[in-house]
């Protein structure tokens, strides 16, 4: 299992990694779930994971002060609402889009109310 953590932190790294430089492909989302299966499958990679430029610049000033830029609040949104509309299109059972609904109204609500949202220059930086 730890393996197959590792691996897949690789993997969401390197879309998160070709997203910095490709506008259409979101790099903060995949750089989340990079996080999280590097944190899972090893104690090291995790380590090596917070050490590296792509964590600094786009994650650690959400982990240590709860806020994000615009730029990053509109890109999570932006896919997160992407994929949430592909499954709305896609689901025929009423219950389950009345629950995509639910799920698109609570995240803009999170995201405007609950996440800071700060100016590229206020970034906390080590």
């Amino acid at each position: 299992m730890k393996v197959i953590c590792i691996v897949l932190g690789f993997i969401f790294f390197g879309l998160g990694a070709v997203g910095v430089v490709l506008p259409v492909l979101p790099t903060t989302p995949f750089l989340l779930l990079a996080g999280f299966f590097f944190a899972k499958g090893s104690e090291r990679f995790n380590r090596w994971f917070l050490g590296t430029s792509l964590y600094k610049n786009h994650l650690d000033s959400f982990v240590k002060s709860r806020s994000m830029t615009l730029k990053t609040k509109a890109s999570l949104l932006a896919f997160a609402s992407t994929m949430l509309i592909i499954a709305f299109f896609m689901v025929d059972i009423i219950y389950v889009r009345i629950l995509i609904i639910g799920l698109i109204v609570f995240k803009y609500y999170y995201f405007a109310f609950r996440i800071k949202t700060i100016k590229p220059e206020e970034v906390q930086r080590d």
